[in-house]
């Protein structure tokens, strides 16, 4: 038999040293990979290249981070109005005395204000200059609701281009970061942002679809009432018919690029598995 000599001290102290340099090298190449190649990799601005430097995301009046961006529309303010109307969607009423009874009345009351305001959100220093709900209930404490901010005058196809933030309000209850009344939001906002394409592309106001990244994917996302949020990352964006003339063939739908396509596939998968 062949004896075996027993590991001196510091053959163990340089085993140990080994597998600490080890360790460190897996962790650098997973944040390296995580937050530096992956995001690089997945950004793409190719239709609206005037786009990759903004900001993805939303603020409150506090300046805490607010709702993601995920929609976007190319066209003028008549073009947008023309179709959010067609889509079946109602312009917000801004806030007044008036309007914040009426809406207390109608959550209380269970009676329908399909125009209710939307508390105000901030982008880049400018409040929403457009807002547009669609009820899904009763009363205002169920609806969809989405709003836009005027972020390139002039875009790839000489257009105005316009972002947004889209989601679901699910219930009233107290913000968790300041106490006050406030809607509370679905986690799922990509259903939305799905949801407001599908209805624009039906109404036949809608030349192309195409996407660019947003936020990129996000499974733990928090918005400015702390309310829970998932996303793919991706902004939709329709490029609207000019002076709200009706489309007669269904719009252009521009692929995504393969790695772009691959990421979303893979999100899907794992966010229906968290959605279960």
């Amino acid at each position: 038999m062949i004896a075996l000599e027993p590991v001196s001290g510091m053959g163990r102290i340089a085993i140990r040293g080994r597998w600490w340099i080890a360790l460190a090298g897996v962790l650098l190449g997973y944040l390296l990979l995580a937050y530096l190649i992956l995001p690089l990799l997945w950004r793409h601005h190719e239709r609206e290249p005037g786009l990759a430097t903004l900001p993805m995301v939303t603020r409150t009046s506090s300046g805490i981070p607010g709702d993601a961006l995920n929609v976007g529309l190319v066209g003028s303010k008549d073009d947008a109005l023309r179709a959010m109307h067609a889509a079946g969607w109602y312009p917000a009423d801004p806030i007044t005395l008036r309007t914040s009874i009426e809406i207390v009345g109608s959550v209380v009351f269970d009676r329908p204000y399909h125009d209710a305001p939307v508390s105000p959100l901030y982008y880049e220093g400018k409040k929403e200059q457009l807002a547009f709900e669609k009820p899904a209930g009763t009363s205002a404490d169920r609806r969809h609701h989405v709003r836009f901010w005027m972020v390139l005058e002039k875009g790839s196809d000489a257009r105005p281009v316009w972002l947004g933030s889209i989601t679901f309000d699910r219930g009233v209850g107290l913000s968790r970061d300041t106490g006050q009344v406030t809607h509370h939001i679905a986690p799922d906002i990509d259903a939305e942002r799905d949801l407001l394409m599908a209805d624009l592309g039906k109404a036949g106001m809608v030349q192309t679809f195409f996407q660019i990244s947003g936020v990129g994917p996000t499974l733990f996302g928090r918005n400015g009432e702390g309310d829970p949020y998932y996303t793919d990352g991706e902004i939709h964006i329709a490029t609207l018919v000019v002076g709200g003339i009706r489309r007669a063939e269904p719009p252009v739908s521009m692929p995504a690029p393969p790695l772009i396509a691959l990421k979303d596939q893979v999100w899907h998968g794992v966010s229906g598995a968290f959605a279960d």
